[in-house]
């Protein structure tokens, strides 16, 4: 297996949609409950993804207001996960914000960037629906999926592995001719489409088991 440099993934979002959970439950497939803190976090863990190794680094920004962006963290991401909960509409208010800081501040370089509704496992209480979502990530070119760091790690797990696959791509065809980096940027669009569809069978498959109770 093949050591890369290391990525620093930079995790954005309001207080309280599970931020530390969702990153917990990637580094340890463990669930945590409710956690707050007013301090960030720097964790640094070695993952295997796709049989190649990479030293991650990933900063849980929490000692942020709402009404406050941490515009340094951002600059020095190499990519970034941006949180909201399915249950609060404000956090997916903060969601697009942070969003377009990212835009902003990385604007024309490139920087992967996935969004992530925590809690789907309280439908009940959904305030922001999967469309919803989806057109945001849409709007600012980025993945897409709900998860519940509750309810099991593998979607967790997916979001990390994606952004990890994207960093390398992104570094390998900065060396490539023209139109070998047109193309590989054509195969990653594909896939983080098929990544959004599979997201939102399984939304639904979840929502016809629950109207089935």
């Amino acid at each position: 297996m093949t050591n890369l440099t290391s990525v620093r993934v930079v995790v954005l979002g309001s207080k309280n949609v599970g931020k530390t959970a969702v990153i917990v439950r990637f580094l340890t497939q463990r669930y945590i409950g409710e956690y707050r803190s007013n301090t960030d976090w720097l964790y640094k863990h070695n993952v295997t993804c796709d049989e190649t190794s990479s030293e991650v680094e990933i900063l849980d920004i929490s000692r942020w207001s709402d009404d406050c962006l941490p515009i340094d963290e951002v600059q020095s991401a190499d990519a970034c996960i941006v949180i909201y909960s399915i249950c609060d509409r404000e956090s997916f208010i903060r969601a697009q914000d942070c969003l377009n800081l990212i835009h902003r501040l990385k604007a024309p370089q490139y920087i992967p960037v996935v969004l992530l509704g925590n809690k789907r496992d309280l439908e009940l209480g959904r305030q922001v629906s999967f469309e919803d979502g989806n057109e945001l990530s849409t709007q600012y070119g980025c993945d897409f999926s709900e998860v519940s760091a509750a309810g099991n790690y593998a979607g967790v797990n997916e979001a990390f592995y994606s952004l990890i696959r994207q960093v390398r791509t992104s570094r390998h065809q900065r060396s490539l001719p023209r139109q070998r980096k047109r193309n590989i940027v054509t195969v990653s669009k594909v896939l983080s489409a098929m990544f959004r569809k599979n997201s939102h069978k399984d939304a639904r498959k979840n929502k016809q088991t629950l109207c089935s109770l």
